[in-house]
């Protein structure tokens, strides 16, 4: 067997999330967040014209395509804000959150957005980091604002970037 292939790197296809979509981002979301988003929630953001999203599938996976990531963000009025985004822990650091968050910020831009806002955990120092490289700053902070699974909370950092 060769031992390259099982080390490339994983590639992924971007594309705007469908309704077809919904039940794996469930599964994925599931797999990263203490409160699972079902897909029938999902589904109904989805199905708000202010809203939109992307989906990564694996292109070089052995025998399916698996769910890398995705982002689901709406704009309104000139105001965008990322509502959820993921990537599986398999795929972790192949710069597939930057990629899903480069096409979530066109995007907005693109539907009228001047400025985007997100909220994360601010433990999650790796999404901190990925955000800051992506011209995103810190501008509140929210007590208490998510709940694990074992009751303790923590604080969200709510962020913002300029999309002009």
């Amino acid at each position: 067997m060769n031992d390259d292939y099982l080390s490339l790197k994983p590639t992924f296809d971007i594309a705007l999330m469908k309704s077809e979509d919904c039940r794996a981002v469930s599964e994925l979301h599931g797999l990263r967040f203490a409160r699972r988003w079902n897909d029938g929630e999902v589904h109904s953001l989805l199905s708000q014209d202010s809203t939109f999203g992307f989906v990564a599938y694996q292109t070089n996976a052995f025998f399916r395509r698996p769910l890398g990531g995705f982002v689901l963000a709406r704009e309104v009025a000139g105001e965008a804000e990322i509502l959820t985004i993921a990537v599986s822990e398999k795929v972790g650091r192949t710069g597939l959150g930057w990629r899903l968050m480069q096409s979530a910020i066109r995007e907005a831009a693109e539907r009228g957005g001047e400025t985007m806002f997100l909220e994360v955990e601010d433990g999650n120092v790796a999404a901190i980091g990925l955000y800051r490289r992506l011209g995103f700053l810190t501008v509140a902070t929210r007590p208490a604002y998510y709940e694990s699974a074992d009751g303790s909370k923590s604080a969200a950092l709510v962020m913002r970037r300029d999309l002009g």
